[in-house]
């Protein structure tokens, strides 16, 4: 059910500090660590030769500990280090004492017979690029085709970071320790990580933590699920604003899934001359017209949730149409046109918007509301708050690994994103979704992490074959799940 804190490596060393202050040996954390990464491996794999390669530092005393625990387990096990074992000092040192065993020089045919690489070269404190001869030692263990694991990241992340300081190997897994970083949930960290194990060392939650991988236990607790008196209205009502004749479909995607996560009356309001094509593909869903902003803003005044942008046009019409949702007071979910329309005057938007309206842009959209904002900062995480603070809304920057950000400075990152929602109209879906648990009364940042994930467990649940129609009838079965959970 994840929600746990995602730290970064100035909080991580704080908490092996506070640890060791407390009266934790060091040197027993480090021997946790190195077993623990053992322990993995005995799990996933037989019994097989195991090449392990050790830095200088801590990552490398984690290494030194793996060894010896995989050999007094019987497993044939060989060691190789960048530097002569007379360099290393502190806790590594004594690691390396403690292995005892032969130690090879990192070169040459040193992969030979290799079944299985312990890549304990550098951790998450990394702060350049690997060295040459580094990297070719890890280019050469990647050609050998057997698995890696990596302990904490692979070498050449940096743990603040989603992506490699130049070069990184491939993982087959990562075995990381207390909390995840940025580097482990971000991509193509993520991806060079491969199955990331969470080994919790026992140093206890931190205080203030502002990121989190987002999981039902933030936010499952606030579902609205409805008791034997609620009726329709009672369940939140929700309105999408249709595009022209020829671009209804996603207005109605939308509908449909804001209906189907709970909201109890969903209306599409429609141009005149959409009303046909829109009356013939709804059923549960309303549907009314309306011709200018005048009208909209009346049809939408007593409503819970308002959505538009899904094919709404890039056009003035849409500009004119969201002043108008605003002045409603209803919480606002923005998305596609409605973005992109503003793309020369951002602010014109965020002024008319406050903490409870959420903006949904897939990266291009970001771009062209928050010019630079994504390319200058260091990682997605930082863009996406930075945006929240700029805007004063809730921003929900779209990708494989979704970030969702407050003005306050709150943060998830949806960890279970599938690669099946790469089809045309899930984003519609997931605006949809967002819209029904506003409408039910979630606060919007909480609106926004679950309907995320609901929409990446319902991607899931499917696989292969998924379009966008198929979102809004798996969502009862995710939802189910968390109201039995819950029940």
């Amino acid at each position: 059910m994840s929600g746990r804190e995602i730290l970064t490596v100035e909080q991580i060393r704080a908490a092996d500090r506070a640890a060791i202050a407390g009266g934790i040996n060091s040197f027993e954390l480090m021997r946790m660590a190195g077993r623990a990464v053992a322990a993995v491996i005995a799990e996933r794999w037989t019994p097989r030769p195991v090449l392990v390669l050790c830095g200088p530092g801590a990552n490398g005393g984690d290494g030194y500990v793996a060894a010896l625990a995989l050999k007094e387990a019987g497993w044939p096990v060989r060691v190789a280090s960048l530097v002569q074992s007379a360099a290393l000092k502190g806790d590594t040192a004594l690691a390396a004492q403690a292995w005892g065993g032969p130690v090879e020089a990192s070169g040459g045919k040193v992969f030979e017979g290799a079944a299985l690489i312990v890549d304990a070269l550098f951790g998450a404190g990394l702060a350049r690029a690997l060295e040459a001869r580094v990297q070719t030692l890890l280019r050469a263990a990647e050609r050998t085709g057997v698995p890696i694991v990596a302990i904490d990241l692979p070498s050449g992340l940096a743990g603040d970071l989603g992506r490699p300081l130049g070069y990184a190997a491939q993982a087959a897994v990562t075995v990381t320790f207390h909390r995840k970083k940025p580097a482990h949930v971000l991509v193509p960290g993520r991806d060079l990580c491969g199955e990331v194990v969470l080994v919790d060392l026992g140093l206890g939650s931190p205080d203030g933590a502002d990121l989190h991988e987002n999981g039902p236990t933030l936010w499952a607790d606030r579902l609205v699920w409805p008791g034997s008196a609620s009726h329709k209205h009672a369940r939140g009502r929700m309105i999408v604003v249709s595009g022209d004749l020829n671009s209804t479909g996603a207005a109605r995607l939308a509908a449909r899934a804001g209906l189907r996560i709970g909201a109890g009356l969903v209306t599409v309001l429609s141009p005149p001359d959409a009303l046909l094509v829109n009356g013939a593909h709804l059923e549960a869903v309303m549907l009314r017209p309306f011709e200018t902003d005048v009208e909209l803003e009346a049809a939408a005044a007593m409503v819970d949730a308002a959505l538009i942008g899904p094919a709404a046009g890039v056009n003035e019409s849409t500009v004119s149409n969201l002043f108008a949702l605003a002045r409603t007071g209803a919480g606002l979910v923005i998305d596609a046109d409605a973005l992109t329309v503003f793309r020369d005057d951002p602010d014109e938007m965020f002024s008319v918007l406050d903490r409870d309206d959420v903006l949904t842009p897939h990266p291009g959209e970001f771009e062209r509301l928050f010019k630079g904002l994504l390319a200058s900062s260091p990682e997605r995480i930082s863009a996406a708050r930075a945006a929240a603070q700029r805007s004063g809304t809730v921003v929900l920057l779209k990708g494989s690994d979704t970030v969702i950000a407050a003005p306050d400075g709150r943060a998830v990152v949806n960890v279970n994103g599938s690669p099946w929602l790469a089809t045309a109209g899930s984003g519609d879906v997931l605006a949809g979704f967002i819209g029904g648990l506003i409408a039910q009364g979630l606060d919007s940042f909480e609106a926004a992490c679950a309907a995320a994930w609901m929409h990446s467990e319902a991607a899931a649940s499917f696989g292969p074959g998924l379009i966008s129609e198929d979102l809004p009838g798996l969502i009862p079965g995710v939802m189910k799940r968390l109201y039995e959970a819950r029940h």
